[in-house]
Formats: C-alpha cells, structure tokens, sequence
C-alpha cells in the first residue's frame, strides 16, 4: 500500500586622500557579477495602438447595442414567463425580439456577433451577465473583478486578465444586487460589503463605492461541483499514501483536528476530504458563514450565519450557532473557518464529548495556528491567565494539519503537526510530516517530496486500541532517490 523510499583586509595610509570624482556614465564592466545576478523580466512587446483602438471601439459599439437590445427586452419580453418557459423557448423569443430590435434600429451585424451578442442578452436575462460564461468554464477557479473593466480568473493557480467587461458601473451594481437579493442580504452606501452564495454554491463576496475607489470589486471562489475525496488528492500531488494513512487514523479515531492555511490554500477542500473518513452512522453538525461544505454523510445537519437587518435587529452569528449546535446532540462538529469568539465554544465543544470536530483557521505554520487561537481567546473578551488558555489549547485540539499554496500555484499539505501536552506555560508540539523542497524546475515548478520525520505518533497507541495499527515504516524519514 505504501511507497518505498530509501532513508535516507588591508591597511592603507591614514594621510588624508583627495576624494576621487565619481564617473558622469555609469562603469557597466566595472560591476559584471551584480548585472548577472538580475533575471530577465518579461518580454514587453510594443501594442499596435491602432489594432488596439480598433478593437476597443467596436467592442464599445457592441455595449451599446447591447444596452439598447436589454431595454427593448425588458419592455417586450413577458417576465411573469420566464418561470414556466424552456430554455428553448426563452432563447427563440430573445433571439426575435433581439432581431426585430436590430432591424429598426438599422444595426448590421455578422453570425458571429449576431450569436455573440443572443448569447450575452440571455445570461443578462437568466444569469448574472458577463460572469456567467465564466461561471460555466471549468477550468476557472476564482473570479476577481476591479471595476467594470477589469476581470480577472484563476487558471492553474495563476490569475489571467480577461477581455471581458462590464458596460460601466450601473451595469456591473446591477448584477451584485440580482445576486445577494436572491439570497435575502443587501449592499448600498450604508453596507458596503456583502458576503453571500450563489445559487450553485460558489462564495461570492463584494465591496461597492464609497469603500471601493475605483469601481466595485467583486470576487468569487467557484464551488467545486466534484468533491475531491482522499485519493483524488493524494494523485493530484496534495499529500502522500502515508499522510492519507495516517490522517484516515486520525479522523476515525476521533482526534480535534485544525486545518490551518492562508487565503486560497485549499483549507476548504482538505476538510471536505478529511471528513470522507467520518463512519456514515454519525450526526454531524456544520457550522458557516457560507454554507460551503460538502459532506457525502447520511446524517448531516447544516447551519449558516446571518447578518443583521437594515435596523441591526436578525443577526445570527457563528457563535449562536455553535451554542444551538450543542443542544442538538451532535456525534461531531464542523466549524467551517472559526475567526472569532467562537473559538471558545468550539474549544469547550473540543472538550466536553464532541471528540473529533474539526475546524480551519489562518495562519501559516502549526505555531502560528496556537498564537491564532490565543489571539481570538482574547478578541472574545475572555480574561484567562495565558497558561489556562494553553492548557485549555493542548487538551482540545489534538492535530494542526497545514495547506499551503506555493509559489507556482500548487496547493500542498506541507505539514502534519501533533499538539501533545504542555510543557511548563508552553504548548509542546510534534511535527509527523512535512513537504521538503528541494528546488525549481526552468520554468518555475517547485520540485519536492513528501517525507515523515521519523518522529512517531503520540497517538499510535489510541491508534491501535481503535484497529488501526499503522507500520512503524510510515514514521520513518524518506528522500527521493
């Protein structure tokens, strides 16, 4: 089951010397080794400006007739229909409209901008407009827009601007507010930020004028409509069989696990994994800001905050949740990212029979994690000596399994760390296994491995009272060859 790896100065005057007058042009040959060490950046080459305008101007043209088509849709098409109408149906009565509107207005267009533009009228109609074709592309992992002329993707962990632009800003406030309406939220002057999920899942978040100087900003982390189990990982490069093994013994002998990560580090996606190993006869209990989580279970209980209403009465925090969730007689309890002061009550679930939560939280690194901890301790307003924190710390949470987005955009778990105990007024931890790097390819691939480090667990011993009886192999430190 497992892979095999083989262990692996002079004196000068003290006479006053005239002052030697510095070169009107720079000695490029005087200083070789410091011009050698720059890398090249990229290639700029020069835009023919007037293939540029050309395009930007019809594009412009494109908006306008658009606009035109949106208004004329909006008076002739039956709304009240679109509920009951196929999407065969909704497309034939656009496309009509659409060319009885071109004709009047003496417009000629091509097929291809004649599809074009169908196409764009109906995701205004049905969608969420310019988003929407990005939404429906697969291979885009985030959606990022500054403005309305400016849209960036994720693809492969790399972010790409897009030729694809909102009209102006009504346009772009027009779309932000079809989607939190949907979902019963709002954002205007007063509220300038909103999060919310869209209707296939995906988290979408959004700051508009004033607080945004230069347009609206909108980003989306697209829901993954394919959950990643354990074995999809461990083929895509996130971790080893080892690591699998382990964390499978981890998760079904019920330790408190933490999944610590920065922004888009995968967090999300390692838990969903994590909890494939639940046994399908527990009540689980998940607890989020927005709903994100996919667990296959059978007996599954999903809660989702709430902000507070125009008059700042409604507000359901996380907090209240997880104070509702243990009255409810859960088996475990999932806390989607934990961020603030209900960090006490996922500690005291942690501790008082809910063996086997699991949460994420960012930080970078497992001790950073703990000094996290500590920090939303005291943002609660909690007064506790530091060592009855910690303590409290050590006894809940048994496991800090860390994701980390690298530098070429892979994602990667590159530690496993064990909380096991105190030492005098310090948490004492253990690291299990680690992500070694060990360089860069040409093109800029992180080139590494996964390796134990021949610690062994804490919890072998519990491990093996609950049947699983990991090789002592796994714990043994590894190099590729």
């Amino acid at each position: 089951m497992f892979s095999k790896y083989k262990k692996p100065a002079s004196t000068g005057s003290l006479s006053p010397q005239p002052r030697p007058v510095a070169p009107t042009t720079p000695n490029v040959e005087a200083v070789p080794e410091r011009a050698s060490l720059m890398k090249p950046g990229p290639a700029k080459r020069p835009a023919d400006v007037g293939a540029v305008d050309k395009e930007k101007r019809r594009k412009d043209k494109l908006q306008e007739i658009k606009l035109d088509l949106h208004k004329a849709l909006l008076e002739n098409l039956n709304l009240a229909a679109l509920e009951t109408a196929t999407e065969q149906e909704l497309r034939t009565e656009i496309n009509a409209i659409a060319n009885e509107t071109l004709e009047d207005m003496g417009v000629a267009l091509n097929r291809e901008e004649r599809q074009t533009l169908s196409q764009d009228l109906f995701f205004e109609v049905t969608g969420l407009g310019p988003l929407e074709t990005l939404l429906k592309d697969d291979s885009v992992n985030d959606i990022l827009v500054n403005g309305p002329q400016q849209i960036f993707v994720e693809r492969d962990g790399k972010l790409q601007l897009t030729d694809i632009t909102f009209k102006d800003e009504k346009h772009l406030l027009r779309i932000i507010d079809k989607i939190v309406s949907a979902v019963g939220r709002r954002v205007d002057e007063s509220n300038p930020y909103v999060d919310a999920r869209l209707a296939d899942g995906s988290r979408f978040n959004a700051m508009v004028p004033p607080i945004a100087v230069d347009g609206s900003l909108v980003s989306i982390r697209k829901f993954k409509k394919d959950k990643l189990g354990i074995d999809d990982l461990v083929r895509f490069g996130a971790f080893s069989e080892e690591m699998a093994a382990y964390l499978q013994a981890a998760v079904s002998t019920r330790l408190n696990i933490i999944v610590s990560g920065g922004t888009g580090s995968g967090k999300t996606t390692t838990l969903n994994a994590l909890s494939g190993f639940i046994d399908d006869s527990e009540r689980i209990l998940t607890i989020e800001d927005t709903a994100e989580l996919q667990l296959q279970q059978t007996h599954v209980g999903r809660m989702e905050s709430r902000p507070p209403n125009v008059e700042g009465k409604g507000g359901v925090s996380q907090r209240d949740c997880l104070k509702n969730a243990l009255r409810m007689r859960p088996d475990r309890i999932i806390v989607g990212e934990t961020r603030g002061e209900e960090v006490i009550d996922m500690l005291q679930a942690m501790n008082t029979g809910h063996d086997g939560s699991m949460t994420t939280i960012h930080a970078n690194s497992a001790r950073d994690g703990v000094s996290r901890l500590e920090n939303m301790i005291a943002m609660a307003g909690i007064d506790m000596p530091i060592k009855a924190m910690r303590s409290q710390i050590a006894s809940a949470v048994n496991l800090i399994v860390q994701a980390s987005r690298l530098q070429d955009g892979s994602r990667r778990m590159t530690s496993i760390t064990e909380i096991t105990g105190m030492e005098g007024d310090v948490i004492s931890m253990q690291e299990i296994f680690r992500y070694q790097r060990v360089g860069l390819t040409p093109d800029n691939k992180i080139i590494g491995h996964f390796t134990a480090t021949g610690v062994r667990s804490h919890f072998s011993d519990r491990f093996k009272l609950w049947g699983y009886d990991l090789p002592a192999a796994i714990f043994e430190p590894m190099v590729a060859e």
